[in-house]
Order: structure tokens, then sequence, then C-alpha cells
């Protein structure tokens, strides 16, 4: 099934609640609310269809810029994404969705946005959600045991995000 047919199922069946689409990518994706993430991947999963029965993988994506002369050139406000990657071993096509979340939880610096978790759907997510977490600080509210899994649990902040900056010592070991 390509691109522009699995979009048009979840367009027929979820309307106005996929926010954004773009069919004719190399992975052709949608985008959805947080709030509306675990429906949509259920039946994603489910819908006889589709048969989404794989998560590849989970990314946490930083678009921010910074530099704030630059950050005007964008074109965008800055933001989170998550992006996930899903594969259908059964009909042989794969699919993307995306959710888009603000910098920080209700606009408050160190607040964690928040985004469902869908390890009830597919049990590869608790280690990418957990990776996405510990690299980009994206809380996925109903893992079952979301703590870091790269970094040290005392490690302080997240390095993938744009705005890290990278301490120059840490427990006596000198960074840079």
């Amino acid at each position: 099934m390509t691109g522009p047919e699995i979009i048009a199922i979840l367009e027929e069946r979820f309307g106005s609640r996929i926010r954004d689409k773009k069919p004719e990518v190399i992975d052709p994706y949608v985008v959805v609310a947080p709030e509306d993430l675990l429906e949509v991947c259920q039946f994603l999963r489910d819908d006889p269809r589709l048969q989404f029965d794989f998560l590849n993988c989970i990314t946490g994506v930083d678009y921010c810029e910074p530099d704030l002369a630059k950050a005007a050139k964008a074109g965008f406000e800055p933001h989170l994404e998550v992006v996930y990657h899903l594969s259908s071993f059964h009909r042989r096509h794969r699919f993307v969705v995306k959710v888009i979340l603000p910098r920080w939880k209700d606009n408050q610096p160190g607040r964690l946005p928040e985004v469902p978790s869908v390890t009830s759907l597919w049990k590869t997510a608790d280690w990418h959600e957990r990776e996405t977490y510990d690299l980009v600080g994206i809380s996925f509210v109903g893992h079952p045991n979301l703590k870091r899994i790269l970094l040290a649990d005392d490690w302080e902040g997240h390095p993938l995000r744009k705005d890290y900056v990278f301490p120059l010592e840490y427990h006596g070991i000198r960074g840079r």
C-alpha cells in the first residue's frame, strides 16, 4: 500500500485529527496531536488493511536554532518532534507518524514536554522511548520504567537538544 493510500484511510477514520500530511516523500507521514497518538497508532496496528505490527524506531528531533539571528530565518517556531517509523511485515509497507511538541511543557524551561507511551502497543517502544527521553528530553507518560538508558542517572540535561551545554567536567573527569 502506498503512502497516499494509508493517509486516505487515516483521514477517513480520523478526519481533522490528522493535523498535517506529506504523502509524496520518501517516508510518507502524518502529524497527530499527542492526545490522539495512542488511538491512531492502535488503528495503524490493528486495522486489517494496515497491520503495522512492528515499530522500527522512535526518534526525537530538536527544531531549535540557538542562534536567535538564524532562528528568524528558519520559518517555524522552535519545537521538538517525536517520529515513529512503522513497518508491516504482513502487508510489506511502511509509514511514519509524527507528534509536534513544545520545547518545554507549559513554556516553563526545565519541564519536559509529554507524549503518551506506546509500549502497550509495541514492546520495542520500551528502549526507544527511554533513549529519546535520555538524549532529547521528552517524557513518555505511562512508560513502565522511564529512566536513563545511555547516560548515568545523575547526568544533567539532554545532549541532543541544540541548547545543551556539554559539561567541562563530570565526576572529576575533564570533558574537553
